[in-house]
C-alpha cells in the first residue's frame, strides 16, 4: 500500500505539529479506503481544520515519526498486532499532549480498539456516518476552544443533552448513595465522590453510626428489569424509550453480582444505541464517576468496562428502596 495522493499532503514550508501559526487546527488523516481518505478530508476541511497530511495506515506502521497536527484521524475497520501496536503508540503521542485523537473501527474490532487506547482520552468511533465524524471534530474543536466553524443546532443540543443527562442520573445516584434526597445545586457537573459519608446520627451527640449497605440485589431479578424493559420496543418502538445510561447501569449491576466481566462491545449491546453513541455515554459515565475501565489481567490488550464502587453502592440502595416500597404496597 503506497501513501495517499499529494492534494492535502503536508508541506514542508508549513507549521508543523500543532500548526497554530497558521491560526487554525492542522489534521493528519490515515486510512487505507481511498473514498474514505476523502470524505476524512472533505469533512475536517469543511469544520475549518487545516489538512496537513493524509495517508493509508502503512504510514503508521512504518515508524516514519509522529503524525503532523493537533488531530489524528485514523480509520482501522479490521486490526491485527502491526495496527494494535502502532495505535497503542498514537495513544502514547496523544496522551503527552500532542494531538487529539479520533479512531473509527468496526464492532468487531472494537473490543481490540478499546483496549489499546487506554492512556490518552482518544474518541472511538463504530462504524460512524459522516454526521458522527463531524460531532467528533466538533467535540475537539470545543476542547481547543477554536473559533472555526460550529455545529449545527441539532448536534450541540444533543452533546449538550448528553451531558445535562448524565450529570442528571450521577447527581441522583450520589443522593441516593449518601442517603439524602437532596442534590446540592453547586455539585460539580463530573463529580461523583460526594462529600457525604455513609454516616448517620443514632442520637442527639457527637457519636456516629455507619449506616449498613445493602447488598446488591439478585441478578434475575435484574435482568428480568432489563427484559422488561426491553419488551416495550416490541409494541412502541425502541426510540421511543430510549435510555442508554439506565440500561447501562442495570446490566453492570446485574453482571456485578453474578461475578462476570462486561467487555466494552457487550456493554454497547446491552445499551440499546448505535455503539458510537454508547461510547459516548461510556466517556460521559466514566468522568462522572459512575462507571471505570478494569485492564485484563492476563491480556494488557483488552480492556473491561465495570461501576465504580459509588454507583454499585447507589444501585444496591435503589433496589433496596424499590423492595421497601412494593413490601409496604402488599
Amino acid at each position: 500500500m503506497g501513501q495517499a495522493a499529494a492534494p492535502f499532503d503536508f508541506q514542508p514550508g508549513e507549521t508543523g505539529g500543532g500548526g497554530r501559526g497558521l491560526g487554525a487546527l492542522a489534521v493528519s488523516i490515515f486510512a487505507d479506503r481511498g473514498y474514505l481518505r476523502a470524505e476524512m478530508a472533505e469533512d475536517a476541511a469543511a469544520a475549518g481544520l487545516r489538512v496537513a497530511q493524509t495517508a493509508d495506515f502503512e504510514r503508521l506502521l512504518g515508524g516514519d515519526g509522529a503524525p503532523a497536527g493537533d488531530l489524528v484521524l485514523v480509520d482501522c475497520p479490521v486490526v491485527e498486532g502491526a495496527q494494535l501496536a502502532a495505535l497503542s503508540q498514537l495513544d502514547i503521542h496523544a496522551a503527552k499532549g500532542l494531538a487529539h485523537l479520533v479512531v473509527s473501527t468496526s464492532i468487531g474490532s472494537l473490543d481490540d480498539v478499546f483496549g489499546c487506547l487506554d492512556q490518552s482520552d482518544a474518541q472511538i468511533l463504530v462504524s460512524p456516518s459522516r454526521a458522527e465524524r463531524v460531532i467528533a471534530l466538533g467535540r475537539v474543536i470545543a476542547r481547543l476552544g477554536n473559533r472555526v466553524r460550529e455545529l449545527s443546532e441539532d448536534d450541540r443540543l444533543s452533546l449538550l443533552r448528553l451531558t445535562d443527562q448524565v450529570t442528571q442520573i450521577a447527581q441522583k445516584l450520589e443522593a441516593l448513595s449518601s442517603g439524602s434526597n437532596v442534590v446540592s445545586p453547586d455539585a460539580s457537573a463530573f463529580r461523583f465522590d460526594g462529600h457525604g459519608d455513609d454516616t448517620r446520627m443514632e442520637e442527639p451527640g457527637d457519636r456516629l453510626v455507619r449506616a449498613a449497605r445493602p447488598a446488591l440485589p439478585d441478578p434475575r431479578l435484574v435482568r428480568r428489569v432489563i427484559r422488561q424493559r426491553q419488551l416495550r420496543g416490541r409494541f412502541f418502538g425502541g426510540d421511543l424509550f430510549a435510555d442508554p445510561a439506565w440500561d447501562m447501569l442495570l446490566d453492570l449491576t446485574a453482571a456485578r453480582a453474578e461475578h462476570v466481566r462486561v467487555s466494552v462491545t457487550s456493554l454497547c449491546i446491552a445499551s440499546g444505541v448505535p455503539p458510537t453513541t454508547a461510547l459516548r455515554w461510556i466517556g460521559q459515565m466514566t468522568d462522572a464517576g459512575l462507571l471505570q475501565r478494569v485492564d485484563d489481567e492476563t491480556d494488557r490488550r483488552r480492556a473491561f468496562i465495570t461501576l465504580s464502587d459509588k454507583a454499585a453502592d447507589a444501585m444496591a440502595r435503589y433496589f433496596a428502596e424499590l423492595a421497601a416500597t412494593a413490601s409496604a404496597l402488599v
